[in-house]
C-alpha cells in the first residue's frame, strides 16, 4: 500500500486533533459551540445554531480546508452530499484532487473521507452521483488497524452523540469496506492531493 501523501496526513492529523480536544465536550457547551460557529464562517457558510441544525459536513469541511484544499479542490459545504457530488464528478472527468468513488472499487486509505447513509436512507453511489440534496454523513480516516475482530478503519466525524467521536468501519482482508444494511456506506473520497 502507498504511504499517504503529507497532504493525507495532513487531514488526519487536523481530525485527530480535534478529536483529542472536543471528543468529551457536547455542542450545546460554549467552548465547543464557539469552535462549530468559527468552523462554519471559516468555510464560507452562515452559522445558524449548534443544536439545531447539523454541522457534521461543517466539521469535515473545515479539516479539510485547514490542510489547506481550495474551494477548486474541495466544494466547502453544510451538506456531505454537495461535496460528495463534486468528488464524484471530478473523478469521472479525470480532474481535481479528490475523487468519490465506489466501496467496491477502491480501500480506503489515511486522509479519505468515507460517506454514508444516516436518518434511514439507503441511497446508493448511483444516487450520490446524481444527486446534491439528501442527508447522509462522512467521516476522516486517521488511521487503519486491526483487532480482534479484523481489519479496520479509524474514522472521526462530527456532530456524532453532539460531538467529535471515533468509530471503526470493518475492513475485509483486502482492506475494502464491508458492506452493512444498517446505514450502508455510499462512496469513499480518495484524497489525491
Amino acid at each position: 500500500m502507498a504511504q499517504p501523501s503529507p497532504f493525507a496526513l495532513k487531514i488526519a492529523s487536523i481530525a485527530q486533533e480535534q478529536h483529542t480536544k472536543f471528543q468529551f465536550t457536547n455542542e450545546a457547551d460554549p467552548i465547543l459551540c464557539k469552535q462549530i460557529k468559527k468552523w462554519t464562517k471559516d468555510i464560507g457558510a452562515a452559522f445558524v445554531s449548534c443544536t439545531k441544525e447539523p454541522w457534521s459536513a461543517v466539521f469535515i469541511s473545515w479539516c479539510v480546508l485547514q490542510a489547506g484544499a481550495t474551494k477548486t479542490d474541495f466544494r466547502f459545504s453544510k451538506a456531505h452530499s454537495v461535496f460528495v457530488h463534486k468528488a464524484i464528478q471530478d473523478d469521472t472527468r479525470g480532474i481535481g484532487v479528490f475523487h468519490g468513488r465506489e466501496i467496491n472499487i477502491v480501500a480506503p486509505a489515511i486522509g479519505d473521507i468515507i460517506h454514508f447513509n444516516r436518518g434511514g436512507n439507503k441511497f446508493d453511489f448511483a444516487f450520490a452521483k446524481a444527486n446534491t440534496n439528501y442527508i447522509s454523513h462522512s467521516v476522516i480516516v486517521p488511521e487503519l488497524g486491526t483487532d480482534a475482530q479484523g481489519n479496520f478503519a479509524l474514522c472521526i466525524g462530527g456532530n456524532e452523540s453532539d460531538s467529535i467521536r471515533r468509530t471503526k468501519v470493518r475492513l475485509n482482508t483486502q482492506g475494502f469496506i464491508i458492506q452493512r444494511k444498517e446505514a450502508p456506506f455510499i462512496s469513499i473520497i480518495k484524497t489525491l492531493k
